[in-house]
């Protein structure tokens, strides 16, 4: 099936920008192929619900633009950016950006979402293929969401992170659900997560994209106590954490907070008697409260008897024996 070109028929150019049609895709080869269709595809239906189909398509000079004011990734994934920057060299940008007039500084753009594409055509020395429209700031936080949300790249983290952020700039509700495409429950557990984990914690451990939801929330829950706080800033500066991956930090975590929450053993006292004759052997093991004693003899039923028999003896001379100790 022909790829639908959501950018075809472009008008005349704006502002005395260059303006390029846009391809209708290019051909790649080997593993990269499936990796270019499925941001190409994503790209396109991010553009569509954003209502771009039949906008400018423009070629800006990437030292103009500026990003977006809010941002909603804790980390780049080298691999697959690398492939995308090796892609645009071999065959150009395929899909454009979304920009918008700078609200505040004339003559430039911010970064509504394609931040990857417009970094690989810096690096490249190249002009970005984008489309610039004037939106608010709320519209663009739900369009930069809404693409982010498409790609289904982000870790739950980063998406909590960034529903955070828009919380904090003073968004609602519906216009954080709107750009994160989640309903009202799962918004309130993302920010019972970014509430409770400090942010600088969050960084360090990084996106963590194995991890999900409720692994989270576990986590959220535990670092509210001061002691788990306390441990964990110590595991964060020890030496060798900054160099685990991102999902191995946050299993080291864990782990120190589950040995640290596991009940200590009493420590247990054990030993061995014989008597004089080698008659009778006991074996003893006390921990706690608790206290026995094993008798191994032919005759250890009869000794053990007279232990029994005996015990409130035993009991006054153990008495007897403390008060002397004690004065």
């Amino acid at each position: 099936m022909a790829r639908r070109d959501v950018f075809a028929n472009i008008t005349a150019p704006k502002d005395g920008v260059t303006e390029r049609k846009a391809s209708a895709g290019y051909a790649a080869k080997g593993a990269s192929r499936s990796m270019i269709s499925s941001l190409n595809e994503l790209a396109e239906k991010a553009a569509l619900a954003e209502g771009l189909s039949g906008e400018h398509v423009v070629e800006l000079d990437t030292a103009a633009l500026d990003t977006s004011f809010v941002s909603d990734r804790m980390g780049e994934d080298d691999a697959a950016y690398a492939e995308l920057v090796e892609a645009i060299r071999a065959r150009g940008q395929d899909s454009p950006i979304l920009v918008r007039p700078h609200p505040s500084v004339d003559g430039r753009y911010q970064i509504v979402f394609g931040h990857r594409r417009a970094r690989a055509a810096r690096e490249l020395g190249l002009k970005v293929r984008a489309v610039i429209k004037d939106i608010s700031d709320a519209d663009h936080v739900v369009a930069q969401g809404q693409e982010n949300s498409a790609r289904q790249n982000l870790s739950f983290i980063e998406r909590s992170l960034f529903a955070q952020r828009l919380a904090d700039l003073g968004y609602g509700k519906p216009t954080i659900q709107a750009a994160l495409a989640v309903d009202a429950p799962m918004l309130t557990r993302m920010l019972s997560v970014s509430s409770r984990v400090p942010e600088d914690v969050a960084r360090r451990i990084g996106p963590a994209r194995s991890i999900g939801r409720d692994r989270w929330i576990d986590f959220a829950q535990k670092i509210e106590k001061p002691s788990v706080k306390a441990l964990v800033l110590a595991s964060l500066a020890a030496d060798g954490f900054d160099a685990l991956e991102s999902d191995a930090r946050f299993e080291r975590l864990v782990a120190e907070i589950n040995k640290a929450e596991r009940p200590q053993k009493q420590p247990r006292n054990t030993g061995e008697w014989r008597a004089g004759d080698a008659s009778v052997r006991a074996e003893f093991k006390g921990a706690g409260k608790s206290y026995s004693i094993a008798l191994k003899s032919d005759q250890a039923a009869k000794f053990g008897r007279f232990i029994t028999d005996n015990l409130e003896r035993l009991h006054q001379e153990f008495l007897s024996a403390n008060k002397t100790e004690e004065r």
